[in-house]
């Protein structure tokens, strides 16, 4: 059974998510919390781990959470089947739909979709910025250490840009959130 749910659950996330991996995060969250494979603080984990690991963060996601509840193979079928329909889509669009790309109509339609899809990933980012840096657990208060660092890479990522006239890359900024968050919460 929890084959099916994985690959009916990966499927719905395969099928449904526009704008990327961050745009695809809150669709995620959606579909383990509904079916209860992981809470919300442990997905905002597998969230980091997802990140700084190599690949897509959507597929690598797929597969932590496939891995966590059924093994390999529950590993193989989450992956697969977020992977799947994307592939599906652009063989379609390679093979049939070509010019289509190329219809006014179409462009309008992908233009019109950028501004929302904006909008889900910056929600998803101030969500995780509000949860990791207000704690819940003891009756709403802040948790000046998470405030700190992430004040600390925010000029780090927006101050770079002077220093090094190119700004630093988003992998650079995740070894340095890496390396920060070791040195701040593992000691």
């Amino acid at each position: 059974m929890i084959y099916l749910d994985l690959l009916i659950g990966f499927l719905k996330v395969g099928l449904f998510a526009f704008g990327g991996a961050y745009g695809a995060i809150p669709l995620i969250r959606d579909v383990v919390l509904a079916y209860g494979w992981l809470n919300d603080e442990m997905l905002t984990y597998m969230i980091a781990v997802s990140e700084s690991t190599p690949g897509p963060i959507m597929v690598n996601l797929a597969t932590y959470v496939g891995s966590s509840q059924a093994g390999f193979p529950g590993a193989l079928i989450a992956t697969a089947a977020v992977v799947l329909p994307s592939f599906i889509i652009i063989l379609l669009i390679m093979v049939l739909l070509k010019k289509l790309l190329k219809n006014p109509y179409v462009q309008a339609i992908l233009r019109g979709m950028k501004p929302c899809i904006i909008g889900i990933i910056l929600a998803t980012g101030l969500y995780m910025i509000l949860h990791n840096c207000v704690d819940s657990s003891i009756q709403f208060s802040l948790n000046t250490t998470a405030i700190i660092m992430t004040v600390v890479l925010s000029a780090v990522y927006f101050g770079s840009g002077k220093i090094l006239k190119k700004g630093i890359s988003p992998i650079g900024l995740i070894g340095i959130s890496a390396v920060a968050g070791i040195i701040i919460y593992g000691w």
